[in-house]
């Protein structure tokens, strides 16, 4: 059963109750996100740009896209870049932003294959349920030779730093949350979420196995982020 607003979704990552929860956190996502990271969200966003490296002319899928922002920061570059999301109440909220969207699970693009220069998704692949087949779609949509960035939370490298960081996952953030999103109790999942994902080298492993190569990752605010990227092979 679909999870209503003010709940949150459980870490079986049910596709319906997470799309559920993101609908209900759509209308202030992009103010919370500002609020919880102290501003970093927008600094994230242009790393992961400028590791995509997008080209004039280029097509870039950019998935769990939610309310198009990281879109926007792309498009900066001239290329070709579509939204995607299984939310479409993050969609919906995103409408003011001249992109192009369209609603979609992450494990059954609505794509053909290898019509992609770039697959790039920020903050998402931690929410699908088998983010490996997650992965392998990714690879299914993108050119042979195309590139791959995922940017995602990850594990701070400097031990008391990381310390520090899970408590104030598991403490301050939904505390800070409500008073700020309009769906607090989402933020709880998010916090026990991160702490449940791989770390920087256990997804680099699952990038290739996936089927992509050159795989390599840079840590962002001391790893609270980190950017992983990819090529898919020609051969």
């Amino acid at each position: 059963m679909a999870k209503t607003q003010g709940s949150r979704a459980s870490l079986e990552k049910d596709p319906t109750d997470v799309a559920a929860m993101f609908d209900g956190v759509a209308k202030r996502y992009d103010l919370t996100n500002t609020v919880i990271s102290l501003g970093q969200d927008k600094l994230w966003r242009r790393a992961t740009r400028k590791a995509i490296a997008p080209k004039t002319g280029e097509r870039v899928l950019d998935l769990a896209a939610g309310t198009g922002v990281s879109t926007v920061e792309i498009g900066k570059s001239g290329a070709w870049c579509v939204a995607t999301d299984f939310s479409k109440g993050m969609l919906k909220a995103g409408l003011s932003r001249n992109v192009p969207m369209v609603a979609g699970d992450a494990m059954h693009l609505p794509f053909a294959d290898s019509v992609f220069d770039v697959a790039t998704i920020s903050f998402g692949l931690r929410n699908v349920s088998d983010f490996d087949a997650g992965l392998r779609e990714l690879a299914r949509v993108t050119k042979p030779g195309g590139r791959l960035v995922i940017c995602e939370f990850s594990t701070p490298v400097f031990a008391p730093f990381r310390i520090a960081y899970l408590e104030y996952l598991m403490k301050a953030l939904p505390q800070v949350a409500r008073r700020v999103s309009s769906n607090p109790d989402a933020y709880v999942y998010l916090a026990e979420s991160i702490r449940a994902w791989p770390d920087q080298a256990k997804l680099a492993e699952h990038i290739q196995d996936a089927g992509w190569g050159e795989v390599r990752w840079r840590n962002l605010s001391g790893g609270i982020v980190a950017l992983h990227a990819a090529t898919l092979p020609t051969t």
